[in-house]
């Protein structure tokens, strides 16, 4: 089968084979676990990484494969929860899996990294952000297609300091790896900035009643909150908050950038702030793999369905290069600089990008989102 043109070059920047695929249909697949939250309150995160796998996996399918082998996707289900992160692993590693998309979220990644480090493992997560993962651990096989909370959080404050310009703040979280640690990076270059903090404050993640805090928002005569956490209790906090009479602008990181928020917010959704990834899917370099998107009705404008496309590329070349043998893979990848739909990737030593653009969008209660200006 001849490939098109603009499916060749896509093919050379994941280092694929342009030509046929010939005489390897009994070859074994290269299996790749993708470890997502398929249960619980956060499967539409797992939902956004498996779109962009699943259609990079395709499109190199399509393309030959790897070295003469298919590639195959295993799902493996942690619910994003820290407990379920070892557990998770260990399905990988006693399945001999030597390849991971995910983990997704911060707190169940910082868990399960000992575990696929001391195996072997080449874990490429797309979507965890916090500086623990990878901070002091050594970690070789570790690696990261986003930027951490100590990228995101200045970006954050840096809008909130220079366009949102309030008069004073709260910074919230929900007492979590992800959510506390981004939510005290904004307080503090908020603070460096002379930025009233008026209150700091954690939250229970899964309550169903924030009136509390809200009446503490209202008696510290705050006009911004940042929230530091995911979307159940940023659209509790909108909706109670507009119940309640506080009319305040709030903000989150992309754990907040969740269509489901709107479900739970309503019209008190409109106008939230909400720092994500760069919009990739609109430079015109990605529109072979934005209309492959299209095609398979997935959607390439999310949160981490590029990340997560971008970590397919950074395994699949990696595999490509070195071979079929994770820790040859991992050493190729701390050298090398990948062409991915989100960059030029390369690595710091620790796995953490060198480089990652995040930027501040506004929420629209239809759903969409516009780049907050």
């Amino acid at each position: 089968m001849r490939i098109p043109f603009r499916m060749h070059t896509f093919a050379c920047a994941l280092g694929l084979a342009g030509a046929a695929f010939l005489g390897t249909a009994h070859a074994q697949a290269i299996k790749i676990a993708l470890v997502i939250p398929t249960t619980g309150p956060l499967t539409q995160y797992g939902d956004m990484v498996k779109e962009g796998a699943t259609t990079a996996v395709e499109m190199a399918n399509a393309a030959g494969g790897i070295n003469g082998k298919k590639i195959e996707l295993v799902p493996v289900d942690d619910a994003c929860e820290p407990k379920q992160g070892p557990v998770a692993a260990n399905r990988v590693v006693n399945s001999k899996i030597g390849y991971v998309i995910g983990p997704v979220c911060s707190g169940a990644s910082i868990a399960a990294a000992p575990i696929y480090n001391n195996e072997g493992v080449v874990v490429v997560t797309p979507s965890a952000t916090s500086p623990a993962l990878t901070d002091g651990k050594n970690y070789h096989f570790i690696f990261r297609t986003i930027g951490r909370d100590d990228q995101q959080g200045p970006a954050a404050a840096k809008f909130i300091i220079e366009q949102a310009k309030p008069k004073k703040v709260a910074v919230l979280h929900d007492k979590q790896s992800y959510g506390q640690g981004i939510a005290a990076s904004v307080r503090d270059d908020l603070k460096k900035a002379n930025v009233p903090v008026a209150l700091f404050e954690g939250i229970n993640a899964g309550d169903s009643d924030y009136s509390a805090v809200i009446t503490k928002l209202k008696g510290a005569g705050v006009d911004f909150v940042y929230f530091g956490g995911y979307h159940p209790e940023m659209g509790l906090l909108l909706r109670q908050a507009a119940e309640q009479g506080l009319k305040v602008k709030m903000m989150g990181p992309e754990g907040v950038g969740n269509p489901e928020v709107n479900a739970i917010a309503g019209n008190a959704v409109e106008g939230m702030l909400v720092t994500l990834p760069a919009d990739f899917s609109a430079n015109p370099k990605n529109a072979a793999v934005v209309k492959a998107f299209k095609d398979a009705k997935r959607n390439a404008s999310g949160a981490f369905q590029l990340t997560s496309f971008a970590a397919a590329q950074t395994l699949l070349e990696g595999i490509k290069a070195a071979g079929d043998n994770p820790a040859k893979v991992a050493d190729h990848l701390h050298k090398a600089t990948i062409d991915t739909v989100i960059g030029q990737a390369s690595w710091v030593k620790q796995g953490d990008l060198k480089s990652f653009d995040f930027q501040v969008f506004q929420w629209h209660k239809d759903g969409s989102k516009t780049l907050a200006k």
